[in-house]
């Protein structure tokens, strides 16, 4: 099944991560009136674990990475029109210090409508690729072990959540630091590799399909119908 990608809302599409909210509102009444589900992430992970059942046909799954101020202005109040379950990877390290970040009253708020779940994205984001050149070894394992357990320390002890699941920053990932999360507690971790997601996919390698704002209308359909199973 689709598991969709977003990062940025707002009025227009000022980069290729901004999806407008006109485009988003759009794509979610695409999604009720073609007979899909959007399910909880977590449903989907327990399935493909095999710890949990299929999740009904022409389910699809939503989630935001990064922690854009727009989640909460633009996403938050469709996906409580809609009812819909979504996914928040956050990097704690801009919440409620960067302007165009969350805070962390936004975040509890979002948590407490029973809808959001939120999840870790790392510390504050790096390019792990970049840093395993710039660092020595032991240098460059301490700090990939600071950003998976420090995020989601903070994360749990902010907003009294259980954290165990991660997106690699950029989607970049390694054997090794697969194994890395595996060690921190994390139980799943997502890509932005585009295909769709089953249980022939590694667990801490899972596919999500990036969603820009040229996917509208039949191209929304044809992602959809590309993507599924």
């Amino acid at each position: 099944m689709p598991i969709l990608l977003y990062h940025r809302f707002g009025p227009v599409a000022r980069d290729a991560m901004t999806v407008r909210t006109t485009v988003f509102a759009a794509q979610l009444e695409y999604l009720r009136s073609h007979g899909y589900r959007v399910v909880p992430l977590k449903e989907v992970v327990a399935y493909i674990r095999g710890i949990g059942p299929p999740p009904p046909p022409h389910s699809v799954v939503i989630t935001a990475d990064d922690g854009h101020q727009s989640v909460y202005t633009d996403l938050f109040p469709l996906v409580r029109r809609y009812h819909i379950p979504v996914t928040l990877f956050i990097y704690p390290s801009a919440i409620s210090r960067a302007s165009y970040a969350l805070t962390w009253d936004e975040l509890r708020i979002m948590h407490d409508s029973g809808l959001v779940d939120i999840q870790s994205h790392t510390y504050w984001h790096p390019n792990f690729r970049t840093e395993k050149k710039r660092l020595a070894p032991q240098a460059y394992a301490k700090f990939v072990a600071m950003q998976l357990e420090r995020s989601k320390a903070t994360l749990e002890k902010e907003l009294g959540i259980k954290v165990d699941m991660l997106a690699w920053p950029y989607g970049i990932y390694d054997d090794g630091l697969m194994r890395d999360a595996a060690a921190a507690g994390y139980v799943a971790a997502f890509t932005m590799v585009r295909a769709p997601a089953g249980p022939a996919d590694d667990v801490m390698a899972l596919p999500r399909y990036l969603v820009t704002d040229q996917d509208a209308g039949k191209a929304f359909g044809r992602l959809l119908k590309t993507n599924s199973r």
